[in-house]
């Protein structure tokens, strides 16, 4: 089997911190040459000299489609058609539902899942125009979460933004599967990164952690064998799939 990146050209969005940044590091490091996409330009210019000249930073917002449009043209000029796409980017915003403004609700479906939808929608259609049917080249990974299969307080909006995900990852995945596309969604559990804050390092974030059956956090490094596998050659035969890594947090 086949893991190796090399050849490969990703695109990953919310890419200055996190998750994202993290991806970029393992993708560079795997072979693939990568285009980085965030609203916080700073951080992704730091991220791209950290790289070298196998990134490209552009400046992205999912929310907006004709930013997509233009963060994938960047990606073809530089590198050629996006062949693996990570769609990444998301925020939360906590409070009870009762007490969250409408705006808060409608910014976060709004990246979480309607940033989600455009941004695999973009990179299918360059895909598909590049004849990828014919090569089964195509990967699309959407970042999802383990909170789409929990109930909880003050995470309402956000855990139903990432059951979204989940479930259209598998309607990409059934519509593209004659395609060449494979798409699949990863699950991560509760890990330490900006969008988590200091919550971790509260008392009620240690309950919580207290509370997890292993009683610690996932590792950032869990998501890379998954990662890299859904991005390979290896993966020809997995389309449609959700894959949760959380550390047995959700058991």
């Amino acid at each position: 089997m086949n893991f190796s990146l090399s050849g490969r050209v990703a695109l990953i969005t919310g890419a200055s911190s996190g998750f994202g940044a993290h991806f970029a590091r393992l993708l560079v490091r795997e072979g693939a040459r990568v285009v980085i996409g965030a609203r916080r330009a700073e951080k992704l210019a730091a991220l791209a000299e950290e790289l070298g000249d196998a990134v490209l930073a552009v400046s992205l917002d999912v929310t907006d489609e004709p930013s997509l449009i233009a963060a994938y043209d960047a990606a073809e000029e530089r590198f050629g058609t996006v062949d693996t796409v990570i769609a990444n980017a998301g925020i939360a915003i906590g409070g009870r539902s009762t007490e969250i403004s409408a705006a808060d609700v409608a910014a976060v479906v709004g990246t979480n899942f309607t940033g989600v939808y455009l941004t695999a929608r973009e990179g299918a259609r360059r895909m598909i125009a590049a004849g990828f049917r014919e090569s089964e080249r195509g990967r699309i990974v959407l970042i999802g979460s383990i909170t789409a299969e929990l109930t909880g307080q003050g995470e309402t909006a956000y855990a139903a933004s990432k059951a979204g995900v989940a479930h259209l990852g598998r309607q990409f995945a059934r519509e593209w599967v004659r395609q060449g596309i494979n798409v699949n969604t990863i699950q991560p559990g509760y890990i330490q990164t900006e969008i988590a804050g200091d919550w971790f390092q509260t008392e009620g974030g240690a309950r919580q952690i207290a509370g997890f059956h292993r009683r610690r956090m996932c590792p950032i490094e869990a998501l890379e064998v998954p990662l890299v596998f859904l991005c390979s050659d290896a993966s020809r035969h997995v389309t449609g799939a959700t894959f949760t890594v959380d550390d047995g947090q959700a058991l």
